[in-house]
């Protein structure tokens, strides 16, 4: 999907994404000092607005500007700061060494254009800085429910252990997610990576 895609889908009046943060997410980063992050991808900012209550200064990008006007909207009534930014994370870079988190949640895109996203994500850590990677995995179409369909976007783990090649990392796997379907409770399946400059 373009971003005129997405920005008619964040049009609708309901939240597309949940309004909480994402159970991995805070599985993750909960009990880390706060510092300088960025959410690549963000959506409408459940994850920018979790981190800037948890302290965090957080810049929130994502190619829609629907959602990013949304997630302004969602930041204001909760009173928190982020810095809202529309760019593309495949062509658009982060200041290198400016953050102390990079945060890149369900990026789903084909296997180039996510080392390039992820490359970008990586080359913006400080010293000691983590990114997390989460993603629909290449495994849930077969073993999971929801997410998209298309195996050119589902990621593996090797794949993204290869754009974060030289990173120590600190995770890296598949895991399950409960999720509500008309058919009673099933398991997603989503790739998680945490790796630290």
């Amino acid at each position: 999907m373009d971003a005129t895609q997405w920005d008619a889908r964040y049009s609708g009046s309901d939240l597309v994404w949940s309004a909480g943060p994402n159970r991995f997410v805070v599985e993750v980063i909960d009990r880390w000092a706060p510092g300088r992050a960025v959410d690549i991808a963000c959506g409408e900012g459940r994850n920018a607005i979790w981190l800037a209550q948890r302290g965090w200064q957080v810049t929130a990008s994502d190619f829609s500007q629907v959602a990013i006007d949304r997630g302004a909207q969602l930041a204001s009534a909760a009173g928190v700061n982020v810095n809202w930014v529309c760019a593309d994370a495949t062509t658009t870079p982060i200041e290198p060494g400016s953050v102390d988190l990079a945060l890149v949640c369900y990026l789903q895109l084909p296997e180039a254009d996510l080392a390039a996203a992820l490359g970008h994500a990586r080359a913006a850590l400080a010293p000691g800085g983590a990114i997390v990677v989460i993603a629909h995995a290449l495994e849930n179409l077969e073993h999971g429910v929801g997410g998209p369909q298309d195996p050119g976007v589902l990621p593996t783990v090797e794949q993204v252990l290869d754009s974060l090649d030289g990173l120590t990392i600190e995770r890296a796997g598949n895991s399950s997610r409960p999720v509500e379907t008309p058919d009673g409770v099933r398991d997603a399946i989503d790739l998680v990576a945490v790796a630290r400059a």
